[in-house]
């Protein structure tokens, strides 16, 4: 199979080339071959695609085509775990609306794509199913929380793919593995039937081959649901419909603490490249300054790590989920189930989350990181009055090598520095590949304006195309 787009399978649907039965089989048969080396699935079910397959309508935008699902977006009658022990036996009784979507508009959930635990992590090595490879840079880690979704779409194992992004968790991968990866405005999508790791800051966007390809996602999985409270009203639109316009004249600021001497030098060159590519498609680059950047690692470990221990306490042995054997009362079947079914990295979070939320250092962390939040989103409100998008880098880095020593936890946590600023201020952002030139895979990220998705795309396609 080749890594064709949503558009160029959709031709050969319409045309009758290949029926969605020859599709699905086909992918399984690749994703039988090169899922063990990867792991970017933790489970698929061949039986349940090929069911829907054989009613599929390919009249339908998504008609036939297969979409890989994060193991955190729950799909009816298949496994959700999160990639944790803790969910190691629950199967979804109901689809997220964002699947039910889909579904509606002709798409095949295909397997069950591999994650860091509860969407905690930045490179896919906290997964209790094993790490996941990056199929682009071999030896290199490929990205988290969304590890198994960019890597099925960027080896070719899935058409397209569904991730959810807390803290940059689909754009970071999809830089790291050299596809598109997009988070929508917070509330553009219904998190119903996401499993919660931070609720204010989740938001569930698609990983694609192309930035068309995301655009023709987004159109099928945006609107108001009832079941989200968080769900935003804000009227839905065709997100390609800008797709070729002229960006002559657009405004595209350039932070000056974005372009740090700490950033990698494959990283620059990747900034420098699209400023200059966007400067000849008329573009004006300007000059802006966010004064909180600095602040913004610390004020989202703490929101987001609260939020996870508030969310995260439903897992307590009882009700679902992981429950240790002979146990000595409540406190021990508490204690211990939970002790056994976290991994490392979730329980180190819930440990904080639950301190900052402690009496006597509410007000000294939490408190404060709510207000370098308001402060944080005040910053882009003032950048977005001179300039119409925001160009940045997705990392400091590209990929880390799978055995790199030296990545603690902070400096994993560090390496969000420049995708967490749109989960706190909720806006859109779209990470998309810039030429590799023999080197490893490196995405630039472009931010917009609260609701500005079909804009955004219309930027991101141009820099995109003049890329190719």
């Amino acid at each position: 199979m080749q890594h064709g787009t949503i558009s160029y399978w959709r031709a050969k649907l319409t045309s009758g080339e290949i029926s969605p039965t020859e599709l699905v089989q086909e992918l399984a048969r690749i994703t039988e071959v090169k899922n063990p080396a990867i792991n970017a699935y933790i489970s698929w079910d061949t039986d349940a695609a090929l069911a829907a397959a054989a009613t599929a309508d390919v009249t339908l935008p998504l008609g036939g085509i297969p979409i890989a699902i994060k193991d955190n977006i729950c799909l009816k009658g298949e496994p959700t775990r999160c990639a944790s022990h803790m969910l190691h036996n629950f199967v979804s009784p109901y689809d997220a609306t964002a699947v039910t979507k889909l579904r509606n508009f002709g798409a095949i959930p295909f397997g069950r794509a591999n994650m860091d635990e509860f969407a905690m992590g930045s490179a896919g090595k906290n997964s209790a199913y094993g790490v996941t490879h990056n199929p682009a840079a071999p030896g290199h880690v490929p990205g988290g929380s969304s590890s198994g979704s960019a890597a099925a779409v960027a080896a070719g194992m899935a058409i397209a793919a569904l991730g959810s992004d807390t803290g940059g968790s689909i754009r970071q991968p999809a830089s790291h593995c050299g596809i598109v990866g997009m988070k929508p405005t917070y509330g553009r999508i219904s998190r119903y039937g996401l499993v919660a790791f931070a609720s204010s800051l989740d938001q569930i966007g698609p990983l694609t081959h192309n930035v068309e390809d995301a655009a023709l996602l987004l159109n099928c999985m945006c609107g108001h649901d009832a079941k989200d409270s968080t769900s935003s009203p804000h009227p839905t639109e065709d997100f390609t419909a800008k797709i070729g316009q002229s960006i002559a004249g657009v405004r595209i600021g350039l932070p000056k603490e974005y372009l740090s001497s700490g950033n990698a030098p494959e990283v620059t060159a990747a900034i420098n490249a699209a400023v200059s590519k966007l400067t000849e498609l008329g573009a004006e680059i300007v000059e802006i300054s966010l004064p909180h950047s600095e602040a913004v690692v610390s004020a989202y470990y703490i929101i987001a790590c609260a939020e996870a221990s508030s969310n995260l306490s439903r897992f307590d042995g009882i009700r679902y989920g992981y429950r240790a054997e002979n146990t000595n009362g409540l406190d021990d079947l508490y204690s211990r189930s939970r002790a056994e079914g976290f991994g490392p990295e979730v329980k180190r979070r819930i440990i904080l989350g639950t301190y900052v939320l402690s009496s006597g250092f509410y007000d000294a962390y939490y408190a404060k990181a709510q207000k370098v939040r308001a402060l944080v989103a005040q910053d882009f409100a003032d950048a977005f009055n001179k300039v119409d998008f925001i160009l940045g880098p997705v990392a400091p880095t590209a990929a880390p090598l799978m055995d790199d020593k030296n990545m603690t936890p902070l400096q994993i946590y560090l390496a969000d520095i420049y995708t967490i600023p749109a989960n706190l201020a909720g806006l859109p952002g779209i990470s998309i590949p810039t030429p590799q030139n023999g080197g490893l895979p490196v995405g630039i990220q472009l931010l917009g304006k609260h609701f500005a998705e079909a804009d955004l795309v219309r930027i991101a396609s141009a820099l995109e195309q003049a890329f190719a």
